[in-house]
């Protein structure tokens, strides 16, 4: 099999639309969903021989598919313009070196950074499911903010477990986090220093605003995606006969009442 013909079965299936290529695209979400699972889970527990061999087993396979994506791209050395693209080589890196457990454990939070980010699979849920299309800005909004808690925790941990006696595990970290983004603010956990006080204040502005983008979702009216023919607007009122931008009359499909 030559390179050329490889790229592009490779290709099919990281961006046809036939179903084996769907099918594919599905599982790779599953994985990536999976990984972060996991991710959460094991920063909870001690390192062990079957955590580390789970570790080289997904990185395997993050690695494999980090090198697909790559073979597949028209423009491979742009990806590394992009920092999406930087977090999956240190999460790579931190799941195949041997890192000792919790330190591995911070640098493989950085692969919820790509979840949700595939163009194609998100075409595909689009597509394929009426849930996502009608909660499609809630979704990334408790993605985002769900990524930014477990990141935030892992620096948290990572930077005060030598100096800090209240920060012994993750749970601590994480309980600081959500009580520091919320602003409720018990007090019973600090952050000391410098360093400790700027990242409270990084938890506490972006950690708001995410969680305001959330609630901004929850309570705004729903919307669907549909591009005008005129104006190529793209979200409207699930019951919009007119663009809102140009007027144009509409034709949203409705798949009745659930």
């Amino acid at each position: 099999m030559t390179l050329t013909s490889l790229r592009s079965n490779v290709r099919r299936l990281y961006e046809g639309a036939t179903p084996s290529g769907v099918r594919f695209r599905y599982a790779l979400l599953a994985f990536d969903i999976v990984t972060v699972l996991f991710i959460i889970a094991t920063s909870f527990l001690q390192p062990s021989e079957i955590i580390e061999t789970l570790d080289v087993l997904f990185g395997v396979m993050l690695l494999a598919d980090f090198s697909a994506r790559l073979l597949v791209d028209r423009h491979p050395f742009r990806k590394f313009t992009e920092i999406a693209t930087w977090a999956d080589m240190v999460a790579i890196v931190s799941f195949l070196a041997p890192l000792a457990g919790e330190a591995g454990g911070f640098l493989r939070i950085l692969r919820t950074l790509g979840l949700l980010r595939d163009y194609q699979m998100l075409v595909r849920l689009r597509l394929d499911s009426p849930f996502f299309r009608r909660n499609e800005e809630v979704i990334f909004a408790v993605t985002n903010l769900a990524v930014f808690i477990f990141v935030m925790t892992g620096i948290v941990y990572e930077t005060q477990k030598f100096r800090n006696d209240e920060i012994r595990n993750y749970a601590d970290a994480l309980y600081f986090t959500v009580t520091a983004l919320t602003t409720t603010g018990f007090g019973d956990i600090t952050l000391s220093g410098t360093v400790g006080r700027l990242i409270t204040v990084v938890i506490m502005i972006f950690g708001v605003t995410l969680f305001f983008n959330l609630a901004r979702a929850l309570l705004s009216p729903n919307k669907v995606r549909f591009p005008c023919p005129a104006c190529g607007l793209q979200r409207h009122d699930a019951d919009a006969v007119h663009c809102k931008a140009c007027g144009k009359i509409l034709n949203i499909p409705d798949e009745g009442a659930i």
